[in-house]
């Protein structure tokens, strides 16, 4: 008997965001049409202050998850981590094929090998600038500059109709490695008519223009020309033209490269392998920096977000293995600080500046250019392309607020979004026709936990409160032996008389309790917590996480 298809889907060309809308990084972005559903890009963000419980977030992927056999590819538009660094994370909701360029494959790639995926995933190579069809989804890379090489506007077109989604972007006449946005590709495909843009925010209340490349290049060949003893520059690991930049300005100033920290190394192996980097010399190996000359030496370390575990925390802390600063050195921040990242890498500045070592950021030397496009930009685009619609997104919601009113005033209608909403592009003007559930996983070693369940609630209640951990011994008939141990760390130290003095309250306590209830091996527990939390509360005032370790004996 023929198996009957399955019925199509009339909500037509839909987009939802579950991730980077609204916020700075996590892109993840699902087209629908039909019951195909294609997935664009597929990243992870920085937690924020506002999280100190977590270091790194992916978006939650139950929405895929419930929907996998409906997805036909995941395509990524280029190599930064907010864009592919969740694939290895949830992959179990995605298995899907990849579609990405050179470069951007050669990171996947290295991503899942780490994560003992690599056998299982199916990544097509697709040449920048190709067409290829995925699903019903037809679909067009479009050649954008931007800060690490083959990223990719990616034109979908539907039976409905075609929308350009941007990824990220800029206009750069000289961006050094790889070509210029390809602005003739976004003027043909505007001239074919598009339904709506679905465009990158994060630089959008920036007037003027975001600057080039080049620029930098010249900046930095002539800054460290000028500097003395050790020079450490920091920038992001996957920015390969400025990689190429410092390595040049080094050999102009008749210094050698170390790299420090393995996300370089990785980075510039990647770039290599696919044609970029080709003219530059070997680098010093991190354990033999030490022999260089000080002038004669410039070190290439992660970091510049101040990561804690990154080569430069280390350098700063005076605790790396390899590479120690002191007074007269130099570090040169070449990068832009992503929100949420402030008050660390203010903290590594201030390790840097109480060990003698001059600061040089881009707040007062042409070090940085951003990536993204500033607001010139965006109206060259919006000219370029001439949609129906701007959707904003990648960005929070000033950002995003901002590219709304820009393109309202270009005579752009636009609509704004959150993560979870599901927008029907067409046929028929867009507008919200759903929402689907959305969330943030806290990235805990190899496994992903949900900002907000049980354990994350209770690692926030720990960071705050403190924790106490209660032993107690008890007979058959629930009369305590021996004396209490009490740990409280975060609280006491382990001498403190106060411990001694808790241990012998929460006997006290604990005996209070009726005989039939201490004698219940079953509840003798919980009743253990409740008299040591009635005893913190008394005696402190405080309400940390409490837990009773019950020992019977006899």
């Amino acid at each position: 008997m023929t198996k009957k298809p399955a019925p199509k889907s009339n909500t037509g060309f839909t987009f939802t965001p579950l991730g980077g809308t609204g916020e700075i990084g996590m892109n993840l972005n699902v087209y629908g049409i039909d019951d195909d559903l294609l997935v664009v890009d597929c990243g992870m963000g920085f937690a924020g202050p506002e999280a100190p419980e977590a270091e790194l977030l992916v978006p939650d992927p139950a929405y895929l998850k419930a929907n996998r056999d409906r997805i036909c590819g995941l395509v990524i538009t280029h190599a930064h981590e907010d864009h592919i660094g969740g694939i290895a994370r949830i992959w179990d909701s995605l298995r899907c094929p990849i579609y990405a360029t050179p470069f951007t494959a050669a990171l996947i790639r290295y991503r899942l090998s780490e994560a003992g995926l690599l056998r299982t995933v199916k990544i097509h190579e697709t040449a920048p600038g190709s067409a290829f069809k995925v699903g019903g989804f037809d679909l067009q890379y479009i050649r954008m500059a931007h800060s690490t090489p083959e990223a990719q506007a990616l034109a979908i077109t539907t039976r409905v109709g075609t929308i350009l989604h941007t990824g990220d972007w800029k206009l750069d006449p000289e961006p050094l490695v790889g070509p210029p946005t390809d602005e003739a590709a976004l003027q043909a495909l505007g001239d074919k008519g598009v339904l709506a843009m679905i465009s990158d925010s994060t630089n959008a209340m920036v007037e003027g223009h975001s600057g080039s490349e080049a620029t930098v290049r010249k900046s930095m060949t002539a800054l460290i020309a000028g500097l003395k003893g050790r020079v450490v520059v920091t920038c992001f690991s996957s920015n390969i033209a400025r990689i190429d930049s410092v390595v040049k300005a080094a050999l102009a100033a008749d210094r050698h490269v170390a790299l420090v920290g393995r996300s370089l190394a990785k980075y510039v192996e990647a770039a290599q392998e696919v044609g970029y980097l080709q003219d530059l010399p070997d680098f010093v190996p991190e354990d033999e920096a030490g022999r260089i000359p000080d002038d004669n030496l410039l070190i290439l370390a992660t970091g510049s977000q101040g990561e804690k575990r990154s080569a430069l925390a280390r350098i700063a802390a005076d605790t790396h293995r390899n590479i120690a600063l002191g007074e007269g050195d130099t570090v040169i921040f070449s990068s832009r600080q992503i929100p949420g990242n402030e008050r660390a890498i203010g903290a590594v500045q201030d390790d840097l500046v109480r060990a003698g070592v001059n600061v040089m950021t881009a707040d007062d030397h042409m070090v940085h250019v951003s990536g993204h496009p500033a607001r010139d930009e965006l109206r060259r685009l919006y000219r370029l392309v001439r949609p129906n619609y701007i959707i904003p997104t990648h960005g929070e919601w000033r950002h995003m607020a901002a590219q709304a009113d820009l393109a309202e005033a270009e005579g752009i209608s636009s609509l704004l979004l959150e993560d979870g909403d599901v927008v029907r592009l067409g046929p028929g003007e867009p507008e919200v026709i759903d929402s689907v559930p959305v969330g943030r996983l806290a990235v805990d070693g190899d496994r992903l936990v949900p900002m907000q369940g049980g354990v994350m609630a209770a690692r926030r209640r720990m960071m705050f409160n403190g924790v106490v951990i209660g032993s107690i011994a008890v007979d058959p008939s629930g009369r305590v032996k021996g004396d209490a141990q009490i740990t409280a760390p975060g609280l006491f130290d382990t001498d403190d008389a106060a411990i001694a003095a808790l241990a012998s309250d929460f006997v006290a306590s604990f005996e209070e309790l009726p005989a039939s209830l201490r004698a219940d091996r079953r509840a003798v527990k919980e009743a253990a917590q409740s008299a040591l939390r009635r005893v913190l509360g008394r005696r402190f005032g405080k309400r940390p996480m409490v837990d009773v370790h019950v020992i019977q004996v006899g």
